[in-house]
């Protein structure tokens, strides 16, 4: 009888021990379940692109699926003037091709080969569809999803880009992306660059903004460069490991969105979220859900 009191004295403890860990909403479980806060957005980088070839239509169709509140595309500009998804100005990473995107025209970018690259670096993951995927424009994209999902689009080197504001703005009319834009928030725009956000800014006032800053150590940013931004942006993006508490607690005070890149573990979901974000860029969006 001693022994059965034990034993059951020893699981009650268990089930104890479990349940705080449960119920701690700043943690996650066994299944690494995270409990996100009211209105957190999850922002598919480069589309679900820790399961698909990053910035292809199919990375983007598994983003939506796992649920991301947001698809992100990074635009370049083709040597013809079409704004295409992709990341690297380079070829060289994602594609069959080597050189600058600037250098191709779009139908000779059309003829590269922009997923079996995925394969060959993850071959647990690899699927036969994704060999001989190709780069898609930013109008493709458009045309493939409407407005049955979110975007938020960053505007890449647009000192080399001239003009990709214009064109994009263009785009964005011409699919209906921008009516209440600033109630709806279906497209959010981003930069490193503040003169390509005040161009937008320029073009449309209600779009909301995002400043990028990447640090090389922790985030440091005076209330006067803040109130700067806030001028015209709605919030701000910097990188993960340059995340700080004494940061976070700085952005809670002002209106501002933090939305920090990349965070690819629950664990660091969690710890961005302790630290003030209001959303994350994140590669696995399976993590969150």
């Amino acid at each position: 009888m001693k022994k059965l009191v034990a034993i059951n004295s020893l699981i009650i403890i268990f089930l104890l021990i479990a349940g705080l860990a449960y119920l701690d909403t700043k943690s996650f479980s066994s299944a690494k379940k995270i409990t996100l806060p009211e209105e957190f957005m999850v922002i598919g980088h480069r589309g679900a692109s820790g399961y698909a070839p990053e910035h292809t239509i199919e990375a983007y169709h598994q983003a939506k699926e796992l649920g991301a509140d947001y698809i992100e595309l990074d635009l370049q500009l083709t040597k013809d003037g079409v704004l295409i998804a992709m990341h690297d100005d380079a070829l060289d990473r994602t594609t069959n091709g080597t050189g600058l995107v600037s250098d191709y025209t779009l139908e000779q970018l059309k003829e590269l080969d922009a997923g079996s690259w995925f394969n060959q670096k993850n071959p647990k993951k690899a699927k036969e569809n994704y060999a001989g995927l190709q780069i898609p424009t930013l109008e493709e994209i458009f045309q493939e999803f409407g407005n049955t999902v979110n975007y938020y689009i960053e505007t890449k080197s647009p000192s080399e880009n001239k003009g990709m504001e214009q064109e994009l703005f263009s785009l964005l009319t011409k699919y209906d992306l921008l009516e209440d834009v600033a109630t709806h928030q279906q497209v959010i725009i981003q930069s490193f660059s503040e003169e390509s956000l005040h161009l937008i800014y320029d073009l449309n006032k209600d779009i909301p903004l995002i400043q990028l800053y990447n640090f090389d150590n922790s985030a440091v940013l005076s209330n006067d460069q803040l109130d700067d931004v806030s001028k015209y942006a709605v919030g701000i993006g910097v990188n993960y490991a340059s995340l700080t508490s004494n940061f976070g607690d700085q952005i809670r005070h002002t209106s501002l969105l933090l939305h920090p890149y990349t965070v690819n573990t629950a664990k660091e979901i969690a710890s961005a979220i302790e630290m003030g974000a209001t959303g994350v860029f994140t590669d696995y969006i399976k993590e969150t859900r």
